[in-house]
């Protein structure tokens, strides 16, 4: 699909969730370099600010910034009361963040915390933009998960929990708004180059096969219409499909002893 189209498809306006670094900025670059105008929302406004005058300036679009911090139960009506009068075509949900480690070692309120944004957040996204988007008869919801999504993931528990969420939520999705021309996409990326890593402890230099968050957002958009799951590393799709194939306990059993090595 050529830039134009993709634009008169799923334009005019975008909004994009994490869009102040990693994968969420990448969606927020890639759509405004396709003329899609912006709604960018993350708690980190001094970087929004910069990024929505840049693109204004390289792109000649509007772009609307939204302060909000998703962990906060009103964070999804913020956005909704903050775009009512825009008509956003694409919602991007990409906010999101993990645990790692012994899961009775992780605090408590960071998975609350983290409970809100990765689940409760896309799934009230979708909720308030599914009438609106049927009202204009198209768009699309992407999803931003993580192909620890697929199987439950040893020492990194509770996140892995939360992403399965965001797939059945996508995959049930895909199927209902399919006969509404509303495209459902949920996107699995393996190791991705962002800060996200380094907050979780991750060293990226001991990773196989760590992707650009550009080439994730490329590739999402290059299958935006093939949901209703996408995942973006042919390395980890091949990794978690020989998991998937070994007895249950088997793969787990696997997973745990290489984690804690």
């Amino acid at each position: 699909m050529s830039d134009k189209n993709f634009a008169e498809r799923y334009g005019p306006v975008a909004l994009v969730t994490g869009a102040s670094s990693g994968i969420g900025k990448a969606f927020a670059e890639r759509l405004a370099a396709m003329g899609l105008h912006l709604v960018l929302v993350a708690r980190r406004v001094e970087r929004l600010e910069a990024l929505a005058a840049r693109l204004r300036e390289e792109r000649g679009i509007q772009v609307k910034v939204c302060q909000v911090d998703l962990a906060e139960r009103t964070a999804v009506q913020q956005i909704l009361d903050a775009t009512k009068s825009l008509d956003v075509g694409l919602v991007v949900s990409n906010a999101g963040f993990g645990l790692k480690g012994d899961h009775s070692a992780n605090d408590p309120k960071a998975m609350t915390d983290m409970l809100m944004v990765n689940c409760n957040v896309p799934m009230l996204l979708a909720h308030g933009y599914i009438p609106r988007l049927r009202k204009r008869r198209g768009g699309a919801i992407v999803f931003t998960s993580s192909v620890e999504a697929l199987i439950g993931c040893p020492y990194s528990t509770a996140y892995s929990a939360s992403k399965a969420l965001v797939n059945s939520l996508g995959e049930g999705l895909w199927a209902e708004l399919a006969p509404d021309g509303i495209d459902v996409l949920t996107i699995c990326p393996g190791a991705t180059d962002t800060e996200a890593a380094a907050l979780q402890g991750i060293d990226l230099a001991t990773l196989k096969n760590v992707m650009a968050p550009e080439q994730v957002v490329e590739l999402a958009l290059e299958n935006i219409a093939n949901g209703p799951v996408y995942i973006c590393s042919e390395h980890y799709k091949a990794v978690f499909e020989q998991l998937l194939s070994m007895p249950r306990r088997q793969a787990l059993t696997a997973m745990a002893r290489s984690m804690k090595k």
